[in-house]
């Protein structure tokens, strides 16, 4: 009878919290898979620009392997929009088909270079392979074989062998995967814990027959019978060593014997998912279930002393000088920093030693015997006659030098060489590696470094090289037509519509940006030195003022640094003959370029998308529109699913918890100290700042409040009002914020999501109606719009509709931007009565800006 009578009268039925609950979770849990999708999607053509430049090498099946995960994580996204909308967009999904046929007709023709073996010795291997072997095996491969180079006897376990133990043992990858697929980047703890699993699951898992074959097979070819031989078997995955390096990432085990093969060839494959990799490959965004582990199995040299050598100082630039560090025993204290070597300083012009600085030597690792037969490292002190004595002469100070030289001529890159001299006095390269000059020290102390202090220091480096030239401040939205040709473009924020003018710039300097974000990725391909993250930029650089950007540490120098322009050096390339970029250079029109840069523009749409990054433009811009819409769902016939929240904010507000968001997310009614979002207590704390709160009546303007009064009576605004008197919904998890706020005759949307992985940080605005005339409305919304520029939004207004967006920025600034919109929704109750004369739009904006808010 009751739901009779409810129907007769036309009440509508209330929705039950759990499928209400599941409708909010659905789109939620949908919008999440879209972000990642993303981010995997940017992380692949990360990769595959990186090798395009010569960043990177790759051989032709894991050019496919790459193109085909782009596809799949493009037709993830689109897939993902239209579950969000509710509908299937056709023209979208044929424009995903349409750019995959022509990426697969080119792989399909394309299928050379794959390396079947799971071991080769390293006679068989060279720099191109390092797909197949990894880097390091590479490299020595290549001293070995092409330059002649003296390397120690062993062997290379191919990435094969590795990616077979994974995925081919019975049950382990899917396990591993399902862990991985649980870890949340920000967070940590998450990490540890998914990464102490896998190593436990792997060190636990059989090694396939035909690999452990191979491996016996391959360690009796490399050092026969001998009995007293000891390894060090060190990771070589796909990348390690090479521009981008992985350095210390990896496990390295010393003193490895016949029958301790197969257990520490599972430890170093397990290193793949420590702490510290996975970290890694989040941040410079690679896939966490990387399967690419090979091995680097080499006798161990039984050093009389043992260090590094750099091609050019690792620390002053202007020094024309390669750097050897040695010290005595094994290499590894020398590496890892915790002894002080002896220094020599060779003239890279004339070969002649200028500097030798020979430390006190107290301590030295040398490998031993243990009682059990086994080999171990031990640290000892050295003999009082050598402590005081340089562990190399000089004609081996200057022969390693020569070497380091000739590896550089090789490379085309400055070079990090490992060296050791044997007990016959002989040297013996260990591995060489790009110099890392990213890294480079930034101590504005040292002597050398005086006169070259940087303005701006500690930048992300998007795309590498150096650049010179006046700044000149583009500001967002602004006509690049006349962009002079030479200059150092300064912008707040990185955009893709700097593209139209990025080609004429000598260099990019942004205050805040996403390395692997759109911009980021046409800077690349278009090679202009870009340097991202370098807060203070826009103060304190003064447009024409003539710069000198080093993309390569991430620094900004006063004036012309020739020193630095000297550093123009040619990047390793991929063997421009290979399969493999012959492959990546026909597949990278369809995938890599990036078309749709406005979303206001008429071809910002599905069907002028010819890449995947097209494609992937418009569906991240159409995500943000679908999560605004979820307020729209929020009526009385579901709130059952909210909890009031009891506080002095001057709305009927209700709270959503879509996970992580309320302390108790069924609870009735929350107080503040209920809220665990961290977007929605930025709002609050804005909105219930004591300086905003209302102190008595708010002065009323008569002109203003009969405007409002007489546009009231007769109707005025039907569209603007229509939700007046409504409640106001905040749903939220611990990262998310959709705030949909109704004060007055107005209402105001606020979307963000605000978390530690920046280019998935965003909050979008939406401002609208209110009870005035059209012309108090309209000044109404261009006040806001000005202060919401001033602290940084992209703004749009139409009418008395406003739009504004920012996004791609750290947390903390969108903490700041949530507080100041708090403050606003405040400060606009009946701002339209205010807004008499063109005077006042200014007046109010400067005053909310000065923190006066009555």
């Amino acid at each position: 009878m009751a739901s009779l009578l409810k129907k007769l009268f036309g009440i509508a039925p209330r929705t039950g919290r759990a499928s209400a609950m599941n409708a909010f979770n659905k789109r939620y849990a949908s919008f999440k898979e879209l972000l990642q999708a993303n981010a995997d999607l940017a992380g692949v053509m990360a990769g595959l620009d990186a090798t395009l430049r010569g960043d990177r090498h790759m051989e032709t099946a894991e050019v496919r392997k790459q193109a085909r995960r782009a596809i799949f994580h493009c037709e993830r996204m689109a897939s993902t929009i239209s579950e969000m909308s509710g509908q299937c967009d056709i023209s979208l999904g044929s424009a995903v088909h349409s750019i995959a046929a022509r990426i697969e007709k080119e792989l399909g023709q394309h299928a050379r270079g794959d390396v079947a073996q799971f071991t080769l010795p390293l006679s068989e291997v060279d720099a191109s392979m390092a797909y197949s072997v990894g880097g390091k095996n590479a490299n020595l491969g290549e001293l070995r074989n092409m330059l002649d180079m003296p390397v120690p006897r062993g062997f290379a376990i191919t990435i094969r062998a590795g990616s077979v133990f994974l995925l081919r043992t019975p049950g382990l990858f899917p396990r591993l995967f399902a862990l991985l697929k649980a870890v949340d980047p920000d967070k940590p703890a998450s990490i540890t814990e998914a990464s102490k699993q896998i190593e436990a699951l792997v060190l636990a898992a059989p090694v396939p027959e035909e690999v452990e074959r191979a491996l016996f097979a391959e360690w009796d070819a490399a050092f026969g019978k001998d009995a007293d031989v000891v390894t060090a078997l060190r990771s070589s995955a796909i990348a390690e060593d090479g521009v981008q390096s992985f350095a210390g990432q990896y496990r390295s085990i010393l003193g490895i014997t016949r029958e301790e093969l197969l257990p520490a060839f599972k430890k170093v494959v397990a290193s793949l998912f420590s702490p510290r990799a996975l970290a890694y490959r989040s941040e410079h965004g690679y896939d966490l279930d990387a399967t690419g582990m090979g091995l680097c199995c080499v006798e161990m040299v039984r050093a009389k002393a043992a260090g590094v050598a750099f091609s050019r100082h690792p620390v002053d630039l202007r020094s024309n000088a390669t750097v050897i560090n040695g010290l005595w025993g094994l290499g590894e204290t020398v590496v890892d920093g915790s002894g002080t070597p002896d220094q020599w300083l060779v003239s890279r012009a004339t070969g002649k030693i200028t500097t030798a600085t020979i430390a006190k030597k107290n301590m030295r690792l040398r490998l031993e015997r243990t009682p059990e037969g086994g080999i171990e490292s031990v640290l000892e002190a050295v003999p009082d006659a050598l402590r005081d004595v340089p562990c190399l002469s000089d004609a081996q100070a200057r022969k390693l030098a020569a070497m380091v030289m000739e590896l550089e001529r090789h490379y085309q890159y400055p070079q990090d060489m490992e060296w050791a001299v044997d007990e016959d006095d002989q040297i013996v390269l260990l591995q060489t590696r790009p110099m890392g000059l990213d890294n480079a020290s930034e101590e504005h102390s040292a002597p050398a470094l005086r006169h070259l202090r940087p303005l701006l220091s500690g930048g992300d480096v998007a795309a590498r090289g150096v650049g010179c030239g006046p700044v000149a401040l583009v500001g967002e939205g602004e006509d690049m037509t006349h962009f002079p040709e030479g200059a150092v473009m300064l912008l707040a924020h990185s955009s893709p519509n700097a593209m139209g003018a990025m080609r004429r710039a000598s260099a990019i300097i942004a205050e805040t940006g996403s390395l692997t974000g759109h911009m980021a990725s046409i800077c690349r391909e278009f090679g202009v030195p870009t340097v991202m993250n370098i807060p203070g930029a826009v103060s304190m650089l003064s447009p024409g003022q003539v710069v000198t950007v080093d993309a390569l540490s991430g620094r900004v120098f006063d004036g012309e640094v020739q020193e630095l322009l000297a550093l123009r050096l040619a990047r390793p390339q991929t063997r421009p003959g290979s399969p493999a970029l012959a492959l990546l250079r026909r597949i990278a029109p369809y995938i890599l370029p990036l078309h749709l840069v406005d979303p206001q523009a008429e071809t910002f749409s599905p069907r002028h998308c010819t890449s995947l990054h097209d494609v992937m433009r418009y569906v991240h811009e159409l995500s943000y529109s679908q999560m605004f819409q979820i307020s729209d769902n929020v009526t009385d016939t579901c709130a059952g699913v909210a909890s009031k929240l009891n506080c002095s904010v001057p709305l009927d507000l209700y709270v959503i918890d879509l996970g992580g968001g309320l302390r108790n997310p069924e609870a009735r009614q929350v107080v503040l100290a209920d809220i665990l979002c961290m977007p929605f207590k930025c709002v609050l704390e804005g909105m219930l700042n004591p300086a905003v709160q209302a102190r008595g009546p708010r002065p009323v303007n008569m002109r203003g409040f009969l405007s409002v009064m007489g546009q009231s009576v007769i109707g005025g605004n039907q569209e603007g009002c229509s939700r007046f008197g409504q409640r106001s919904y905040a749903i939220v998890s611990d990262r998310y914020l959709n705030f949909s706020s109704r004060v007055g005759y107005h209402y105001a949307i606020l979307d963000c999501w605000c978390g530690e992985t920046l280019s998935k940080n965003y909050i979008r605005f939406e401002f609208a109606g209110g009870a005035a005339a059209n012309v108090q409305r309209n000044r109404r919304v261009r006040c806001i719009g000005l202060i919401l520029k001033e602290l940084g939004f992209t703004v749009e207004i139409t009418g008395d509709r406003l739009r504004a967006r920012y996004q791609k920025y750290p947390r903390h600034e969108l903490c700041a931007r949530l507080d100041q919109l708090g403050r606003l929704l405040i400060m606009t109750r009946q701002m339209d009565m205010l807004m008499v004369d063109e005077a006042s739009v200014q007046s109010y904006a400067a005053k909310f800006l000065n923190g006066e808010y009555h």
